[in-house]
Order: C-alpha cells, then structure tokens, then sequence
C-alpha cells in the first residue's frame, strides 16, 4: 500500500504550556512522526506555530499550510488533537466540516479520533470537543487575568516595558526604579507646565531638541515617530506613578479571542501608594492636576 503524502501542524501556545512537556512542539512532532510511521503516511511539510494562541486563525505557519493545502502540495493535515488546530470553536468547526471536505483536505485529529475522510466515530464529538476547547481557553484567560489583577493590587507592576521616566529593578522586575536617562525630562515636563507652558508648546520644544518619545524608546522602536505631541505630554502629568503610586490597567482586552482593547475608566484603574521612588513630589504632582483639571483647554 502506498504511502499517503501529508502535512503535519505543531502549535503550542504560552497558555498550553501550563500542561507540560506533554504538549511541547518537540513531543508533538515525535507523536506525529510515530503515527505516520505506523499508518503509512509519509510527512513532506511541516508547520510550526510557537506561541500562537489557538483562539486566533490569524497565525502565519497556518495561513501558509491552508494557502499550500490549496495549491495540492499536499491533500491530508494531521495534528495531535483538534485543541492543535484551533480552539475557537465556530472556526475550528468551519475548518473542519466545511472547509477541508469542500476543498478534498483530508484532516486527522489523532487522539481526538478524528478522520473527516472515514466514518470515525471521532467525527460526532467534534462539535462537542470544539466547545470543550474554547471553553478551556475561555478558563485559562480568566485565571491569567485573575491573576494579573491580584499582582496589581499588590502593588507588583506587570507591565512589559516601565512607563516614561522609569526601568525595571534589575532584582526585582515587578519594581519600578527611576531612569536616569529619562527622569529629568518628567521633570522638566512638570515644571514647564507649572511655568504656564501648554501641553503643546512643551511637546514642541522636546521634538525640537531631539529628545526621545516615550514610544522609540520601545523594543518595536522601528517604526515609531520621534515627535512629541500634547497626548504624550497629557499622559505624563496625569499619570500617579510619577508621584511613586503605581497605577495600572488603562486598558483592557475585549475578550479572550481578540487582542483588541478599550480604555478603562478612572473607577477601575488600580493605584496602590507608595510602590516606588517617585520623581514628582505628591505637592507638585496634586498642584499640575488642579491646574489641568481648571484648563482642560491649555493643549
């Protein structure tokens, strides 16, 4: 019997790792390698998606299998389990009821039984396996999340990079200590604006001098503009973290399957006092706010 050509799909995501070893991409390959031995199925491509959540299609070694999938490289995917392809699941159940039978693309979920070209019993419980699987991404967000809050509460800061003017504490990442190289420029901002300076014109003159937005200083810093603007600046002299109150949860995903977010209201941003070494006295921090909040104007 002749060996069927297929394609093999690892994904594992940061969420999935809670489970171990058992689902690494290095564990998914050997167990898929194994089965294709034994079921005569030869492995021409592989795709690997490391760090991609399931709950999003949107992940690029997966575009490229589909996109290959059409163009008959290959006509059979294999993954570990339905939970590997996707686990949203309206798309994970378009994919594999629709999608790969209208488009002759065999799919097996091996330990999920799952064989869209045979009569497996698997196939009944794909719907039910699909909601299983985004419910459990659903409880694994909402326990990271619960998570997340209680560290904030506790005055940890969790975010990825420190807000303008702070770093990191080389010791203890949840702990933010001033920038040396950036510090001065919050104060200057604060002094300019007690001064009688707009919010633009203080933005105006850091552009000027060249001096670096709060977002080049980032990672992603390829792309970023180096010119201030009155919104950065507003950021700044609002922001109690600058008073050594650290002050998290501005914004919040949408839900679990997006990573589109909205802005929190002031009621539910959390602020613990006394974090950190602050870089504005609470007088001149309390001071900017009267002023702001009497010229919402003064931009």
């Amino acid at each position: 019997m002749e060996n069927e050509a297929c394609a093999i799909y690892l994904r594992l995501s940061k969420d999935d790792g809670v489970k171990g070893e058992s689902d690494s991409i290095a564990s998914q390959r050997m167990f898929l390698e194994n089965y294709c031995n034994k079921n005569n199925f030869t492995i021409i491509a592989e795709y690997v998606d490391d760090g991609y959540s399931g709950t999003n299609f949107r992940r690029p070694s997966f575009e490229k299998m589909i996109n290959d999938a059409l163009s008959k490289k290959f006509l059979c995917i294999i993954t570990k389990d339905m939970s590997r392809l996707g686990r949203d699941y309206i798309e994970t159940g378009e994919y594999i009821e629709r999608f790969f039978p209208e488009n002759g693309i065999r799919y097996i979920a091996v330990n999920d039984g799952v064989d869209t070209m045979s009569e497996s019993g698997g196939n009944d419980m794909i719907p039910f396996r699909a909601v299983f699987n985004d419910m459990y991404a659903k409880d694994i967000s909402r326990k990271v999340r619960c998570a997340l809050d209680s560290r904030r509460r506790a005055g940890k800061f969790i975010g990825s990079s420190a807000p303008y003017g702070y770093t990191k504490d080389e010791k203890d990442p949840s702990k933010l200590v001033p920038d040396k190289n950036t510090k001065d420029t919050v104060l200057r901002i604060y002094r300019g604006f007690l001064e009688g300076k707009s919010m633009l014109l203080i933005a105006k003159e850091l552009t000027a001098e060249g001096i670096a937005t709060p977002s080049s200083l980032k990672r992603d810093n390829r792309r970023k503009s180096n010119a201030w603007n009155s919104v950065m600046i507003k950021r700044i002299l609002t922001n109690p973290t600058y008073k050594g109150d650290i002050t998290q949860g501005f914004e919040k995903k949408i839900n679990y399957k997006t990573e589109k977010r909205y802005k929190n209201s002031k009621n539910d941003l959390i602020t613990v006092c006394g974090t950190h070494e602050a870089i504005v006295d609470e007088i001149t921090f309390s001071e900017v706010n009267k002023r702001f909040n009497k010229n919402a104007k003064n931009t």
